[in-house]
């Protein structure tokens, strides 16, 4: 079961483009979200909550991804989550949360963006 979610964070690396057999574009890369919090008492700032997410993009999203971002871009993604569950060949259980992207976007909370649109002709309604 997945949940749709909006994530606010930053790229650990830059996005990995591959293609499929089928010939679509895809693009893996890692998100970090966490939250900045105040001690009261020494006005310190501190971040809590941190968490990592795997995200991977399709189509034309993945290859606008992997053209426009790179490792330390803000980001807002908005997608679907799941737990993936694996075992290393080690034997080691291991779980993470892979995010399938329907949206990203740099974030302009501390920067600017030049946006550049697709002509319409590549643009497939079929694939959103």
């Amino acid at each position: 079961m997945s949940t749709q979610v909006t994530l606010r964070g930053r790229l650990t690396r830059d996005p990995e483009m591959s293609y499929s057999q089928s010939g679509v574009a895809v693009a893996r890369f890692a998100v970090v979200t966490s939250r900045n919090v105040k001690d009261r008492q020494t006005g310190e700032w501190s971040e809590t909550g941190t968490t990592f997410w795997e995200c991977v993009a399709f189509k034309q999203l993945a290859e606008n991804c992997a053209e426009s971002l790179e490792k330390g871009t803000s980001v807002i993604v908005q997608g679907y989550a799941a737990q993936e569950e694996w075992t290393t060949r080690e034997g080691e259980k291991r779980k993470a949360m892979k995010v399938t992207c329907d949206d990203v976007a740099a974030s302009l909370r501390f920067g600017s963006a030049k946006v550049t649109k697709s002509s319409r002709e590549k643009f497939d309604p079929q694939a959103v």
